[in-house]
C-alpha cells in the first residue's frame, strides 16, 4: 500500500462557486458513485451537480433516508475497497449519518462524508438546522475538517480521500458552510498538500519479523488469527502461501471471513461468541498465536483471563494503538498486512511437525461440526443459509444486518474468496444489511448480491427498496422472519429466564405486498419444499426481489459463549 505523500499542484480553470471547485475535485479524484440526500444546505453543492451532469464521471445515488446513505456507502467501501462519498445536508441530516459514520470508524471503512453548514455568519448562533459537527463527529472519524476559507477546499478535500483510505481506513468528514459553496471563488488553487503528523508505517520491523520466525520454527501448537487488516492489506493470497508453507491453522474473525477459504483444510472458521468449537479449542490450547489484522475485541475474546493463557502472542497491525491494547503482546509488528507476510514468507525457513496439533484439530472438526436438528424438515435459518450458499455457489455478495441471522450467515455461508461478506461489527448495526447491499451492488454491478436481513432491521431501512425499483438493482433480499428481535429473544431466554419484554414482533407489515407496492416481485415461503423450488427461479430473475422466509422462532445460535465465560467455556456445543 502506499502512502507516499507526491507535492503537486493543479490549476482549476474559473469555477463559478465553491460547489463548483467541490465537483471538480471529486472529479479528479476519480469518485464514480455518490449516495446521499439533498437540503437546505447542501443546494449549491446539488446544483453545481446538475449543471455538472455532462461532465462528471461519477453518478449520484439518492437514497431515502441519510442513514441508507451512509450504510450504502459502508457496502461500496467494504467490496471495492475505495472511499465511500456521501452527501447530506446540515443539522437533521448530518446527525443522521452519526450511526453510519461510528460503524465506520469501528470497523475501518474508508468514508469520504461532506455535510452541509450553516453559513459562517450565524455559526453559533443556533441558525435553523445548524448542529456542530465537528463537535459530534470528533471522537467517531479518523479526521474532520471545517471549511473556513474556499481557497482550502480542493487541498482538503484531497486530504480526505488521503487519509480514508491509507494506513487503518477509517470515516473523514468535511463540513462545508453554505457560503462556502455558495459564493462565487478565484481561477486558481494548489491542492499540494503535505501530513508530517500522518505517515502510517507500512513495512515491518525486520527484527520483530524475525523473532516472528524464530517462534513459528520452535512452536508446537501454533494458529493464526486472520481479521478484517488481511482483507483491507490485499493479503489474502500471501496469507495462504504462509499458511500453507508451515502447515499453519487459520481461524478468522467475523469481519475476517473470507480472508482465507472456508474450505481449506487448515481452516478451522470463525471465532469467538459464536464460533466453531475447534476454532475457539485452538485459540485457547495454542502455545503461539499469530494476529494478523484483527483487534482482539471482548466478542472474540470473552474472558480475557481464558484467553490464549499459554500462547505467545504475536500481533501484526497497521494501528500501532491495537497492539497491547486489550491482549499483552510478546510480538508487536507495527506493518500493512501484506509486507509483514512478504517478509516473514523469505524469513521463516522450517518449522517443526505440527502433525500431532492438526490432527487433533481435524479431530475436533469431525467431533464437534456445526450442527442444528431439523427432524420435520422445518424451515429453520440454519438449513436456509445452507440452502442459499448451494444455489449460489458461494459467489455471492452476502450483506447482513446484526442478530441471529448474522450469525447464521457467518456460520454456513461458506466465503472462499474476500470481500464477499458485508456486515457490521464493533458497532452492531441494525438496518446496515439492505442498503449495504445496494453500495455493494453499485461496487461490483455483475455480482450477486444478496440482503440476508432479519424482520426487525429491514423494516429500519426498507424506504430503500425505492432506490433498487428506481435503478433496476437486480439485489436479492432474503428475510429470515422470525416474529421477534431475535439475538434479543435468545438473550432473554437464556439469561433472563424467558421473559421476553418487548422483543416479540406481535405486529408485522406483509413485506410481500410492501414490494408490490414498489413494483418488486416478492415471495413468502415457509416450508422447506417450496424454498427448494423456489430459489433457482430467484437467482434465475434478472431484477430485485424479495422472499419473506417465515422460520422458527424458538431457534437459536450456537455455540455460543456466554458474557464473563472463556473460549473453552462454550453453551450448546453438541445437541
Amino acid at each position: 500500500m502506499n502512502v507516499e505523500t507526491k507535492p503537486e499542484t493543479q490549476k482549476v480553470t474559473k469555477p463559478r462557486t465553491g460547489a463548483d471547485l467541490l465537483v471538480q475535485t471529486l472529479i479528479e479524484e476519480e469518485v464514480k458513485t455518490i449516495f446521499g440526500y439533498p437540503g437546505g444546505a447542501v443546494l449549491p453543492i446539488y446544483d453545481a451537480l446538475y449543471r455538472a451532469k455532462d461532465k462528471a464521471t461519477f453518478e449520484h445515488i439518492l437514497t431515502r433516508h441519510e442513514q441508507g446513505a451512509i450504510h450504502a456507502a459502508e457496502g461500496y467501501a467494504r467490496v471495492s475497497g475505495k472511499p465511500g462519498v456521501v452527501i447530506a445536508t446540515s443539522g437533521p441530516g448530518a446527525t443522521n449519518l452519526i450511526t453510519g459514520i461510528a460503524d465506520a470508524m469501528m470497523d475501518s471503512l474508508p468514508l469520504v462524508i461532506f455535510t452541509g453548514q450553516v453559513a459562517r455568519g450565524v455559526i453559533g448562533t443556533d441558525a435553523f438546522q445548524e448542529a456542530d459537527v465537528m463537535g459530534l463527529t470528533t471522537p467517531i472519524t479518523k479526521q474532520n475538517y471545517q471549511i473556513q476559507d474556499v481557497r482550502d477546499l480542493p487541498r482538503i478535500v484531497k486530504e480526505a480521500f488521503h487519509i480514508a483510505s491509507t494506513g487503518r481506513p477509517g470515516p473523514v468528514v468535511v463540513d462545508i458552510p453554505k457560503d462556502i459553496s455558495a459564493n462565487p471563488c478565484g481561477d486558481t488553487f494548489d491542492t499540494e498538500f503535505h501530513l508530517p503528523g500522518y505517515q502510517p508505517t507500512i513495512k515491518p520491523n525486520p527484527l520483530q519479523i524475525k523473532k516472528l520466525a524464530d517462534s513459528i520454527a520452535t512452536a508446537q501448537k501454533p494458529v493464526i488469527l486472520a481479521g478484517a487488516g488481511v482483507l483491507f492489506g490485499k493479503a489474502t493470497d500471501e496469507l495462504v502461501a504462509f499458511a500453507e508453507k508451515h502447515s499453519l491453522p487459520v481461524t478468522t474473525t467475523l469481519l475476517g471471513l473470507g480472508s482465507f477459504p472456508g474450505d481449506h483444510e487448515l481452516a478451522l472458521g470463525m471465532a469467538g461468541m459464536h464460533g466453531t468449537y475447534t476454532a475457539n479449542m485452538a485459540l485457547y490450547e495454542c502455545d503461539l498465536l499469530i494476529n494478523i489484522g484483527a483487534r482482539f475485541d471482548d466478542r472474540l475474546t470473552g474472558n480475557l483471563e481464558h484467553f490464549a493463557p499459554t500462547a505467545t502472542v504475536a500481533h501484526i497491525d497497521i494501528d500501532p494503538a491495537e497492539i497491547g491494547k486489550n491482549v499483552h503482546t510478546q510480538i508487536p509488528i507495527v506493518a500493512d498486512s501484506k509486507e509483514a507476510l512478504r517478509q516473514l514468507l523469505l524469513q521463516v525457513k522450517q518449522s517443526p511437525d505440527h502433525y500431532s496439533w492438526l490432527n487433533k484439530l481435524s479431530t475436533q472438526k469431525e467431533e464437534y461440526p456445526l450442527w442444528f436438528n431439523n427432524p420435520q424438515k422445518e424451515m429453520i435459518p440454519q438449513w436456509l443459509m445452507k440452502a442459499l450458499h448451494k444455489v449460489t455457489d458461494g459467489n455471492a455478495i452476502i450483506t447482513t444486518d446484526v442478530g441471529q441471522h448474522q450469525m447464521w450467515a457467518a456460520q454456513y455461508y461458506t466465503f472462499n474468496k474476500p470481500n464477499r461478506w458485508v456486515t457490521s461489527g464493533g458497532l452492531g448495526t441494525m438496518g446496515f444489511g439492505f442498503p449495504a447491499a445496494i453500495g455493494a451492488q453499485f461496487a461490483e454491478p455483475d455480482s450477486t448480491v444478496v440482503a440476508v436481513v432479519g424482520d426487525g432491521g429491514f423494516q429500519m431501512t426498507m424506504q430503500e427498496l425505492s432506490v433498487l425499483q428506481e435503478r433496476g438493482l437486480p439485489i436479492k433480499i432474503i428475510i429470515v422472519n422470525n416474529g421477534a428481535l431475535g439475538m434479543v429473544r435468545q438473550w432473554q431466554e437464556t439469561f433472563y429466564e424467558s421473559r421476553y419484554s418487548e422483543s416479540l414482533l406481535s405486529v408485522q407489515p406483509d413485506f410481500v405486498k410492501l414490494a408490490d407496492s414498489y413494483d418488486i416481485k416478492g415471495m413468502k415461503i415457509d416450508n422447506q419444499e417450496d424454498l427448494i423450488n423456489v430459489l433457482p427461479e430467484v437467482f434465475a430473475y434478472d431484477g430485485p426481489m424479495l422472499l419473506d422466509c417465515r422460520v422458527l422462532q424458538q431457534e437459536n445460535v450456537y455455540p455460543m459463549i456466554a458474557p464473563g465465560k472463556g473460549l473453552h467455556e462454550m453453551i450448546g456445543v453438541k445437541p
